[in-house]
């Protein structure tokens, strides 16, 4: 099959400012055979008032927060938009983001030429404080440590990949790891099934209200959010037969204990 049906999951709370935008970006894309899902917590910005603009053209699903985590209100968004969704390839979606228009179009016949690839990143623009510049991969001297976290917007996945991931039923527990952290340590570390996407598809704005915005680094938070990374890297990584043993995991430990 050459036209595969993409279903675009764009997530958001409170981003209004940024909402119409990234809706206009997923109309415009050359490739058509695709549906949107627009996933909302309830915002109280004029989220909903954009959304209402474009009820003919892509479904709205209107959702309660579960936790005050924002990391864990997102993916129980994203897998209630997965069970409503119909195509076989899920492209992730933040609304403060948006798509070049050749992404979907990139993504569909990069999945149709690699058959065993699973999923598929791409390399962000990122926009912070008026200035733009390329994502760029760091090397990892530890081994088995997390990789550099592509982020949401620029992650697309097969429709069974994103099943796994809901049937590891890990996705309950650590409410301070966001579905890009998960998806990323899951095809990169463990499965190995990925592609990485070099041209720009996808233009990623860094805003001071993501849902990493109120994790200083070093702070007693990003200290528990580094222990809950640590814990799912030694779950899958056992549930594979991997021993997961690194100085900063026994480093992390030892400063949680003191916090």
């Amino acid at each position: 099959m050459n036209k595969p049906l993409v279903s675009i999951l764009i997530t958001s709370f409170n981003k209004g400012k940024y909402l119409d935008r990234c809706i206009k970006s997923c109309l415009s894309q050359t490739y058509k055979n695709y549906e949107i899902i627009a996933l909302d917590n309830y915002s109280t910005d004029n989220s909903y008032k954009i959304l209402y603009l474009y009820k003919k053209k892509i479904k709205i699903l209107k959702k309660k927060r579960i936790s005050r985590f924002p990391m864990a209100n997102q993916l129980n968004l994203l897998i209630k938009g997965f069970k409503i969704s119909q195509g076989s390839i899920i492209c992730l979606m933040d609304a403060d983001d948006f798509y070049y228009s050749k992404k979907i179009q990139t993504v569909k016949n990069a999945f149709l030429k690699k058959k065993n690839i699973d999923v598929i990143f791409d390399l962000p623009i990122i926009s912070y404080k008026n200035k733009k510049y390329k994502f760029k991969l760091k090397n990892k001297n530890q081994k088995n440590i997390w990789p550099s976290i592509i982020p949401t917007s620029s992650i697309s996945l097969r429709r069974s990949f994103f099943k796994k991931l809901v049937n590891l039923k890990l996705t309950k527990d650590f409410n301070l790891l966001a579905i890009d952290f998960r998806i990323n340590v899951l095809s990169i570390n463990i499965l190995k099934n990925y592609h990485i996407l070099r041209g720009n598809l996808t233009f990623y704005t860094k805003v001071d209200d993501g849902i990493m915005s109120n994790i200083k680094k070093y702070s007693k938070l990003w200290w528990v959010m580094r222990k809950q990374a640590h814990q799912f890297m030694t779950i899958l990584l056992k549930k594979n037969k991997i021993k997961y043993k690194n100085l900063d995991n026994s480093l992390t430990k030892i400063i949680n204990f003191f916090l």
